[in-house]
């Protein structure tokens, strides 16, 4: 229990308890994935220490044993799956306004939550600050001709984007307001592509059924000085999106 002694949830904001614990769980699950075998605490532990119900607990175990990333062995506990194979591939970089606008589409997008938080181990790495810095999270739903696309999950350094929060992210571009507004460059971003199915929270914001397919995408954006500036992770539902990727053999262009 030592990775979550300083982990809490936050009851005063509209995301479900079982869903901040799933991404705590995940978060720790990315963390320690290397060891195969790895347990993770028991209900009971987790449920005595977030102060919350113990189905609310196994609410989100369950769903992450369906996204493969924790297995039951029965009379021993839960535990850690194998890693998933990685694959690279390369992108372009645009902001989801401009990928929607090419595609004659209508892009919008609606802020759940916004916060000031402290970083843990995952976004701090991400990042490149110290462990506890202040962030500022954000929450958001994003659209295309009004049906929903996208769930997003972005954190930025708050020492770097003062005054973010009073923007309106809702109509305004990440990108544009990070460069127009605060003069960052961003020049380019690595991403991390992986296949889950949707849990009870994803489904209902993506108006899919739980356990659909989704694509989930692990982003980090970077300054011309390499400085990281946003780490983003961000769910697409699986039937109504697919992703285009540009490959080319090294040393012939």
């Amino acid at each position: 229990m030592e990775y979550f002694k300083n982990k809490t949830l936050n009851k005063n904001i509209p995301i479900p308890l079982y869903y901040q614990l799933k991404e705590i769980l995940l978060e720790y699950i990315k963390e320690y994935h290397k060891d195969e075998e790895l347990p993770i605490p028991t209900e009971k532990e987790l449920s005595e220490h977030f102060q919350i119900s113990r189905p609310t607990v196994r609410q989100a175990i369950n769903e992450l044993v369906v996204e493969g990333y924790l297995y039951r062995k029965k009379a021993k506990g839960t535990f850690v799956s194998k890693p998933k194979i990685r694959q690279d591939f390369l992108l372009i970089l645009d902001s989801f306004e401009n990928e929607m606008k090419k595609k004659g589409l209508k892009p919008s997008t609606k802020l759940l939550n916004i916060e000031v938080t402290r970083s843990d181990e995952k976004v701090s790495k991400a990042l490149n600050i110290p462990l506890g810095s202040e962030v500022v999270k954000l929450t958001r739903l994003r659209f295309a001709n009004d049906e929903p696309i996208v769930l997003v999950v972005t954190y930025l350094p708050h020492d770097k984007c003062k005054g973010i929060m009073d923007k309106d992210l809702e109509k305004e571009s990440m990108y544009d307001i990070l460069e127009k507004d605060f003069g960052y460059n961003i020049a380019r971003a690595t991403r991390t592509l992986e296949s889950i199915v949707a849990g009870e929270y994803e489904a209902k914001l993506l108006d899919i059924k739980k356990g659909a397919p989704i694509q989930y995408f692990e982003s980090v954006a970077y300054l011309t000085d390499n400085t990281p500036i946003e780490y983003s992770l961000a769910k697409y539902r699986g039937d109504r999106n697919k992703f285009s990727f540009e490959l080319k053999r090294e040393g012939r262009f």
